[in-house]
């Protein structure tokens, strides 16, 4: 493992290059020019090495990349993952996007998530010049993750989840936390709920009309008792409802997030929304319920805590800090992947803070601390 290491401190100086030249190529999700030339970075770099390249083509979302080492080998993969969409409008971070200090980088997805995503390829490439062979090693890297795959119609995760049905572990690199893994996450799903009523003239509010934005009122107030920290938690954020001041209100809608860290609670959040929306809160009313669009929990299961335990097991016999598990309210790819029934552990890329904002920014010396945890377990992991 000294020669590893040493390998990963020898290239990090040339990945900290390359960690700039990705994020300096602006991928929000729907821009699918910018998210498929940080793909062809990538590609470049291991058809260079000789690895094994695969794609997913979408006619939206960037083409889903899938690098291989080692593919001829006959043992079970290990699988890395990450995200190389962002959220941020093209131009947010000014030009060249990324910048620099002695101690941090910033700009679009230096964190969220391409950092995570050269801490992988870094690794990668570390095991390549030590000469490693006993098993396969696959990078795989998602396209339109922060819309939670809608973009695709779901097409890149399904892609994401076969490639990966033989894995031996899963490792997602979304931000790192110092000394945490994450082995849980909650899921997400949205609604709008469309009230209407009936029309009539204010003053005549008390014998006529029926009032949707006081029905919409009664049923975000029921919504916003919904606060379990630790279970389900719904968040009221959008409403729209009425015309004029002097007209009773025909129409309301208004949308809300749910989280929820079990499918046990996800039927119930299914079955409460129903029942809510059929509920008559002002006589006259009638509300219709949507699905805004979901990703599912990642479930606290046996087999993430039992990788984790190996993960760590490796890590102390070298040197490196143990991982304390942690659950996350964020969703990410990780949920399909454990789903799945395949052993994932997530939150191991660069660490960092401010995603989805003006403040992104990453720990520069956390890109090889990063890269030295994903080859640890790769070339030890049983």
């Amino acid at each position: 493992m000294s020669d590893l290491f040493k390998k990963i401190d020898e290239l990090n100086e040339k990945y900290i290059k390359v960690w700039e030249d990705v994020c300096n190529i602006e991928s929000p999700t729907n821009y699918k020019e910018g998210v498929d030339k940080v793909g062809a970075y990538f590609v470049q770099m291991a058809k260079e090495r000789g690895f094994k390249v695969e794609y997913s083509k979408q006619d939206v979302s960037g083409d889903v990349v899938s690098i291989t080492m080692n593919p001829e080998s006959d043992l079970k993969p290990v699988v890395i993952s990450g995200h190389i969409d962002t959220v941020h409008p093209v131009g947010m971070f000014g030009t060249p996007a990324v910048k620099r200090d002695e101690e941090k980088i910033y700009g679009p997805g230096v964190t969220d998530c391409k950092g995570g995503v050269v801490a992988g390829f870094l690794a990668m490439d570390a095991l390549y010049e030590c000469g490693f062979k006993k098993r396969p090693v696959k990078l795989l890297l998602q396209t339109d993750e922060e819309t939670g795959s809608r973009t695709s119609d779901k097409k890149t995760i399904q892609y994401i989840c076969d490639k990966s049905k033989d894995a031996i572990v899963f490792l997602n690199l979304e931000t790192y936390t110092e000394g945490k893994a994450t082995v849980s996450r909650k899921g997400i799903v949205s609604y709008r709920f469309d009230v209407e009523g009936k029309e009539g003239h204010s003053s005549r509010c008390v014998t006529e009309g029926a009032n949707a934005v006081v029905d919409a009122a009664h049923k975000i107030i029921e919504l916003d008792k919904i606060k379990d920290n630790d279970g389900i938690t719904c968040n009221c954020a959008v409403v729209s409802g009425g015309t004029v001041v002097n007209t009773i209100p025909g129409k309301c809608s208004f949308s809300v997030n749910f989280r929820y860290a079990t499918n046990e609670q996800r039927q119930w959040i299914e079955d409460f929304v129903n029942t809510l929306a059929a509920t008559e809160h002002v006589k006259g009313c009638k509300c219709s319920v949507f699905n805004l669009g979901e990703r599912p929990c990642m479930e606290l299961k046996e087999a993430n805590l039992k990788i984790l335990e190996k993960a760590n097991k490796i890590f102390q016999e070298h040197g490196i800090q143990t991982l304390e598990r942690r659950m996350l309210r964020g969703g990410s790819d990780a949920a399909y992947i454990t789903q799945c029934d395949i052993p994932c552990i997530d939150s191991l890329g660069t660490q960092g803070g401010g995603s989805h904002s003006i403040r992104e920014h990453a720990i520069i010396e956390s890109l090889g601390k990063a890269a030295k945890r994903i080859a640890l377990i790769a070339s030890n992991i049983e």
